[in-house]
């Protein structure tokens, strides 16, 4: 039985990534001033960001089905004999039911994963898929497994403005003014479902500082088992490299012998972050 892994850009994974790993990667679709774009494909992210800083209407979809059924076709049509495929949390966006949907069509030859991971933890499920993959298990087994890990990982997000939260009807105009103001950096967090108000922090270095001490506690109450591996994620928006490297160290600093990995948050999550978010991310 051979089986492929696919995913999408939610990830954070660009396509030379995806292909070292020998994963597929279904961009997900960018709407600016009414024109549709692929992040990895016809998008930069030096353009999506110049978007942003432009006022440009900048906003976000889910695949369209052909699109996701031309790549299930194409990976059989390459000589698999079943897909995994693991999109987005379906918390975060009604593409996981919608792919699920569309599978019945495909029956025993693709399997959706509702993992309810985005970003690091998602990379992580991807890894665990091709792990598992390795071992010899089927598609099934594979689906089911992920599906009962789903819930034990943890995401933590500070915003640097909530500009395009507000613009997203996520947050009051008044709500994000105050924000700005006081320099407030709200702290936002992902258990597994959807994204949910978890603190708030003067400044971005005391938000980092919230997020260190979040995972810490999360690794010591809920993940006793994560000390035998310790991998984490980093995330950002639209980070130099200079700003990557420094989140990455301050982490290794807090968890000394951990490995940890960055991963830049997709474009159609920095459509609601705007630049400058920072991410953490473990799963077990």
């Amino acid at each position: 039985m051979k089986t492929a892994i696919m995913t999408d850009s939610n990830t954070g994974l660009s396509n030379a990534q995806a292909q070292e790993l020998g994963v597929y990667l279904l961009p997900m679709p960018v709407i600016i001033d009414g024109n549709v774009y692929f992040e990895g494909e016809n998008l930069t992210a030096e353009e999506f960001f110049t978007s942003l800083e432009e006022g440009k209407d900048v906003t976000t979809s889910q695949p369209s089905p052909g699109d996701v059924m031309d790549m299930w076709d194409q990976i059989l049509a390459d000589g698999y004999d079943e897909v995994v495929y693991i999109p987005m949390s379906s918390g975060l966006s009604s593409s996981c039911a919608s792919a699920k949907g569309l599978a019945l069509d495909y029956e025993d030859k693709v399997f959706v994963v509702d993992n309810h991971r985005i970003s690091v933890t998602m990379v992580l499920a991807v890894k665990t898929a091709i792990q598992l993959k390795e071992e010899g298990k089927t598609g099934r087994e594979i689906q089911e497994i992920l599906e009962k890990q789903a819930f034990d990982s943890s995401i933590y997000l500070a915003v640097n403005t909530l500009e395009y939260l507000k613009k997203s009807g996520r947050v009051t105009a008044a709500g994000a003014a105050v924000a700005a103001v006081l320099n407030i950096k709200p702290v936002l967090t992902i258990q597994g479902e959807k994204l949910d108000a978890f603190a708030k922090a003067k400044g971005m270095k005391k938000a980092k500082k919230m997020m260190l001490a979040a995972i810490a506690k999360d690794i010591e109450n809920r993940f006793p088992d994560f000390e035998n591996k310790k991998i984490i994620g980093a995330a950002g928006a639209g980070l130099t490299e200079e700003e990557k490297e420094k989140w990455m160290a301050e982490i290794a600093d807090a968890f000394p012998g951990a490995e940890v990995f960055y991963s830049p948050l997709s474009l159609s999550v920095c459509a609601h972050t705007g630049p400058g978010a920072y991410g953490i991310g473990i799963s077990v």
